[in-house]
């Protein structure tokens, strides 16, 4: 068992990290004092602003960055749209098939860029001169494969693409402070186990020149404060020049949950998660990963009926079951999941 199991209220049994994260003990008291000072009256703007400077610094923590290249908001689609209305029409667009929408369909909506798409393990070499930008999950939603950064960052630059790196299904197992995309999307509910509602990305100088930040509004000024009226455009110098007004109440829970994430060593994290990962991988007759996640085939749903007939809680994507371990699992939970898997009718006839 991990000797932060405790923080989490629940636990056992739930495989569904990738899904929706559990609170940790620090953000579920966050989010009670925040119902509480609210209902009372007690709740302010300016306490609401500070908590979110102090995400913003945790957030930067995470990204291996500065807080001043850290731009809050709610989704990651809506920082993949800055990106995609940046780009020169008829621009190729090089994304994962099969990856997350949200890094995906804000390309396609335009309608007058070339999106194309290729498998993960082919996407550095894809990487050509004519490639406008690059736009990828870091771990792939469907699948858990980890995607190679350094390979697919050295092979953009060569061809002068811009990268956009979502770690929305990475950052809370392992290390993303070595991520070093023009873009780094990170939405907090998952394995951060922030409220739903509290995003954030690193941009770096090229992206700050080249996108425009149509979402601006009172918050995208230095001072916010100094920013709620026209009829002039007040705009920050750097990333927070892209923020949108935040959702105060998520943002004080993931206040909290950033800066949990942000104290644990990280490489320790991925060291456990992954090992759990590879132990149920075993058990059920897969080859070994690096990935917290794990998914397989399961056109016909019996297998996550299985795990879920079991009392755990797994999910099912794109044809697949899917099951991730997390600090609040441990062996108990690994026994139990393959016991389910391996006696599930579709593992049984396979044997047969």
């Amino acid at each position: 068992m991990h000797p932060l199991r405790d923080r989490f209220a629940a636990g056992r049994g739930y495989l569904a990290a990738c899904t929706l994260g559990l609170p940790a003990d620090v953000t579920r008291d966050a989010v009670r004092r925040d119902l509480e000072r609210w209902s009372l009256g007690a709740a302010s703007a300016a306490d609401y602003s500070a908590a979110l400077e102090r995400a913003r610094g945790h957030a930067a923590s995470l990204l291996g960055t500065s807080p001043a290249r850290i731009a809050t908001g709610s989704q990651v689609s809506v920082f993949a749209g800055l990106a995609a209305a940046a780009a020169p029409a008829g621009a190729e667009i090089l994304c994962v098939d099969g990856d997350f929408s949200s890094v995906v369909a804000p390309f396609l909506a335009r309608g007058d860029l070339e999106v194309r798409h290729v498998p993960l393990d082919a996407l550095a070499d894809a990487v050509t001169p004519s490639t406008w930008l690059v736009s990828y999950s870091l771990v792939q939603s469907a699948t858990g494969e980890v995607a190679d950064e350094a390979s697919i960052t050295a092979a953009a630059r060569d061809a002068g693409a811009l990268t956009l790196v979502d770690t929305t299904q990475a950052t809370g197992w392992m290390p993303t402070d070595h991520v070093t995309g023009d873009l780094v999307v990170c939405h907090a509910y998952k394995w951060l186990g922030a409220p739903r509602g509290a995003a954030f990305a690193a941009f770096s100088d090229r992206a700050v020149e080249s996108f425009t930040p149509h979402t601006a509004g009172w918050y995208s000024g230095d001072d916010p404060w100094a920013s709620c009226y026209g009829p002039e455009l007040h705009l920050a110098d750097g990333a927070r020049r892209f923020e949108v007004s935040p959702a105060w109440h998520a943002w004080a829970g993931a206040e909290a949950a950033l800066g949990f994430a942000a104290s644990l060593d990280l490489a320790a994290v991925q060291r456990y998660d992954v090992g759990m990962a590879n132990a149920f991988r075993e058990r059920i007759g897969l080859a070994a990963s690096n990935s917290a996640i794990v998914t397989w085939p399961d056109e016909t749903g019996c297998d996550l009926a299985a795990l879920t007939a079991a009392g755990l809680v797994a999910s099912g994507r794109a044809g697949r079951a899917r099951v991730a371990f997390h600090l609040w699992n441990d062996d108990e939970d690994v026994s139990r999941a393959a016991d389910a898997v391996t006696g599930s009718a579709a593992h049984l006839n396979l044997r047969h």
